[in-house]
């Protein structure tokens, strides 16, 4: 399937008309988030590496006007001026790992207007999945409180790319490893993984199948120990440590039932044979709603490893992202639709202590004692930067998440630290307002001043 024709129609047939009234202009378009989703006090900025990776091959051949003409069921010469279309434009963007909130940008495209509206949907697609993920993954580190997070999320994702991505944006906010093997190679990212209900059950006991399974893994070992009863497993995985001679590195893992008090028997048990260096690993359908009240309660577990809730983001499975022209031409634009308004013009997200963000125009100086987020990462249609790596995202995390007010990081009835305008922007807005309401539909192209 081509990335290409992996796009709504109305981009096309938009694109189409574009080009067939001569509109080639520069235009201005705005990636951000409108409203944060409930129980979230900030997001991470994520997807960035995949969106230039989809510019820089960005290229419409005859097989995708072909395609496009079977779907449209015209002739194929009326989308010939389609044809070797690419994306020869600007990218500014925040770096993934930074926090963001709702109304500023993540990334603004400035290209000629069919090339920025063809590229659309991909671009929405790649950055709404990553920072639901991503935003959802860092609130599951800070609900751990230092304790090492394992992905588990790959059989339940949204498709094996899906889970690629997952692995890697775990990473990118502090997960120590993954059960993705594939996601651990591409990444280098530790891999992690235990054993199945379904092996215990295809041995005769418990006890045989955990002496195979350190037979063939002579390494530090973690067994699986709620097959059948929870307390026995744990009695039988302590014997096999201790017949075998292993304990540094191992474990045993806790998939069900009341965790907490599982673990605190399981603690007791192991640290009677002598096994207080074994660690007890849990999983089976956490969040950060479910680590955080185990960390809380004070349940003795080492690790834990997250999956179906995680890959899915499940209590915000989505995000309510929009991509809207905010010029064209030299000309800021803005939408009016009732709670759906837009601000118009490019712009830069300015940041000062605490987090506390001016969004701003983009040409306007930086407040005194603020940093300028978005920066250039494309021009001419080529990368300004060699790719990014995780190490560099997740410092850029952990620095914005070290400065969140503690309100925002709750992971109950978070309050999120609300972005204001500039002064530059408000006055910008108000008069293309003025000028959309009179029926004007423009607002020139002299600089607005304060």
């Amino acid at each position: 399937m081509s990335e290409v024709t992996s796009t709504d129609l109305y981009e096309v047939t938009m694109a189409l008309s574009y080009l067939r009234e001569d509109m080639r202009a520069p235009a201005t378009f705005s990636l951000f988030v409108r409203d944060l989703p409930p129980g979230r006090g900030f997001l991470v900025a994520a997807g960035l590496e995949a969106v230039l990776d989809h510019l820089s091959r960005y290229r419409v051949g005859r097989a995708d006007i072909e395609e496009f003409a079977e779907v449209l069921r015209r002739p194929v010469a009326d989308l010939e001026p389609l044809r070797g279309l690419s994306f020869d434009g600007e990218v500014r963007a925040v770096p993934e790992g930074r926090l963001v909130f709702a109304g500023e940008p993540l990334l603004e495209v400035t290209a000629p207007l069919p090339q920025a509206q063809l590229v659309e949907t991909q671009l929405l697609s790649l950055v709404a999945h990553q920072t639901a993920v991503a935003s959802k993954a860092a609130r599951c580190v800070l609900a751990g409180a230092g304790r090492p997070l394992v992905d588990f999320s790959l059989r339940r994702a949204y498709g094996p790319e899906a889970g690629l991505r997952v692995a890697r944006l775990c990473a990118l906010v502090g997960f120590a490893g993954t059960s993705n093997v594939a996601a651990a190679r591409r990444w280098g990212i530790p891999a992690a993984g235990t054993m199945a209900h379904s092996y215990v059950q295809a041995f005769p006991s418990e006890e045989a199948a955990f002496r195979a399974f350190a037979r063939t893994h002579p390494g530090p070992v973690t067994f699986l120990v709620d097959t059948y009863d929870t307390d026995r497993g744990v009695a039988t995985a302590a014997r096999v440590f201790a017949d075998l001679g292993l304990g540094t590195g191992c474990g045993i893992r806790l998939d069900s039932g009341d965790l907490a008090a599982q673990a605190g028997r399981a603690r007791a048990a192991l640290d009677a044979a002598g096994l207080a260096e074994v660690r007890i690993i849990a999983s089976g359908g956490l969040d950060e709603y479910a680590v955080d009240r185990l960390v809380r309660e004070g349940a003795p577990i080492d690790a834990y490893a997250v999956g179906t809730k995680l890959g899915t983001s499940a209590d915000a499975p989505y995000l309510d992202m929009a991509y809207k022209l905010v010029e064209y031409d030299g000309r800021p634009v803005m939408k009016l639709s009732s709670a759906k308004a837009t601000a118009p013009g490019p712009k830069q997200v300015f940041r000062g202590p605490g987090l506390r963000d001016v969004i701003g125009l983009a040409n306007e100086e930086p407040p005194e004692g603020t940093e300028p987020l978005l920066r250039t990462v494309m021009r001419g249609g080529l990368r300004t930067d060699p790719p990014d790596t995780p190490a560099a995202a997740r410092a850029r995390f952990e620095a914005d998440l070290a400065a969140l007010p503690e309100e925002a990081r709750r992971i109950t009835d978070p309050v999120p630290p609300p972005p204001t305008a500039s002064t530059r922007l408000t006055v910008l807005t108000k008069v293309v307002r003025h000028r959309v309401e009179a029926g004007t539909g423009t607002a020139g192209r002299r600089p607005v001043t304060e």
